[in-house]
């Protein structure tokens, strides 16, 4: 009897495989907030391998830069990604009020 062969994946599936969210990994971590229960995943530098915008302060993510992923737990399509130190402070952010150059600040 001959070895088995190894199957080929393709790209696509594979890419597919890896977009899967699930919340069972034993790096995730449930966190419960005012606003909903969220999921979030730490991710190493050398796991990021593109450029993200961090909803917290609205500046680029680096690729290579170790960062939070945050989602409500039963809904994927919010997932985004944080720099650590704006997700563990997005509670005490202000929200951002945009003022012509004249305008008073209280």
């Amino acid at each position: 009897m001959s070895p088995r062969k190894k199957k080929s994946v393709s790209k696509n599936s594979r890419i597919d495989n890896e977009r899967e969210i699930t919340p069972s990994k034993v790096e995730d971590e449930i966190e419960e907030h005012g606003d909903g229960i969220y999921v979030v995943r730490k991710i190493t530098g050398s796991s990021s391998n593109k450029p993200y915008r961090c909803p917290g302060c609205d500046q680029v993510i680096p690729m290579a830069t170790p960062h939070t992923v945050a989602w409500l737990e039963h809904d994927a399509e919010t997932r985004r990604h944080w720099h650590s130190i704006c997700w563990s402070k997005r509670n005490q952010r202000k929200p951002k009020v945009e003022r012509t150059r004249n305008a008073p600040r209280y």
